[in-house]
């Protein structure tokens, strides 16, 4: 039995030229403040709690551990993150943003809000509501 496949009807292949199109408008505006889009996930989960360790943002963020370590050492780096030791734990350590990295926050959150809108314009409202429906069930899934 010979499987079709229609690369226009393709979930996988659609989804990823989407998500490519968002990354690079997103890569290019975060460049223009000195960051990209590898940190972003990072910056996002500390913004909404800081104090976690670097295992509870990989699982957030859904990126692998290795991962988080590279961008935590490039956002500490760029002085927007410290490594504060757990007090719970010698082996690891709790994550906090600097001064200069919670003042990004208001800064940049309107980059990927504006990108969002621009890659969802054709669709009307209610459309919109249920591709974010969508996906979200699919992301609860990973």
């Amino acid at each position: 039995m010979e499987i079709e496949f229609d690369r226009q009807r393709s979930f996988g292949w659609l989804i990823n030229v989407v998500a490519n199109d968002a990354s690079k408008t997103f890569d290019n505006e975060l460049k223009k403040h000195g960051l990209t889009v590898a940190l972003w996930p990072t910056l996002m989960c500390l913004w909404e709690e800081e104090g976690v360790t670097q295992r509870d943002i990989a699982a957030k963020s859904k990126v692998e551990n290795s991962t988080t370590t590279r961008t935590l050492d490039k956002l500490e780096a760029l002085g927007l993150v410290e490594r504060q030791a757990d007090p719970n734990s010698r082996r690891s350590f709790r994550i906090y943003l600097t001064d200069k990295g919670r003042a990004l926050e208001h800064e940049l959150l309107p980059i990927p809000a504006n990108v969002n809108q621009q890659l969802l314009r054709t669709l009307d409202l209610e459309e919109r509501e249920e591709m974010i429906r969508l996906l979200q069930k699919l992301v609860e899934k990973i």
